[in-house]
């Protein structure tokens, strides 16, 4: 018997073209299905379309910024309840405050952390969102 569930869908939005591309393949090697946007503008649109698990979302991007972004997501019937991880070069306590209070599940800092602990970290993301959602829908 094959297990045949569709794959684990990410969506990670970023200007770094160099980032962008490396966690694409690490995430495709680890079986996901992973979908890429340069900027806020486009990283809104393509959540909606796509309906990630989870999107990994940098702060600092030009038409629309991460912290907009994760309102519009939060705003959002289609993708309010969708895992937010900020993956961000901002080591400010005060920005990971101001992700933390608006709904990201997540707050990592680029130059801190591996990329397979990125990868550890949506998975967890992914797993307690999904807990979340099931508890809600039970009661």
């Amino acid at each position: 018997m094959t297990d045949e569930s569709p794959k684990t869908r990410i969506l990670i939005v970023d200007d770094d073209q160099t980032l962008l591309n490396m966690y694409k393949e690490r995430l495709e090697a680890g079986g996901y299905e992973v979908i890429t946007a340069s900027n806020g503008e486009e990283g809104l649109a393509k959540a909606i379309e796509y309906l990630p698990q989870c999107i990994l979302l940098d702060i600092l991007m030009p038409k629309v910024n991460g912290f907009d972004v994760l309102e519009s997501i939060r705003s959002t019937e289609e993708t309010k309840n969708i895992a937010v991880i900020m993956l961000t070069a901002l080591v400010q306590e005060s920005n990971k405050q101001k992700g933390l209070s608006e709904g990201v599940d997540d707050y990592i800092i680029k130059s801190e952390t591996m990329p397979g602990e990125v990868i550890s970290k949506i998975e967890n993301v992914i797993k307690k969102k999904k807990s979340e959602l099931e508890q809600r829908a039970q009661q």
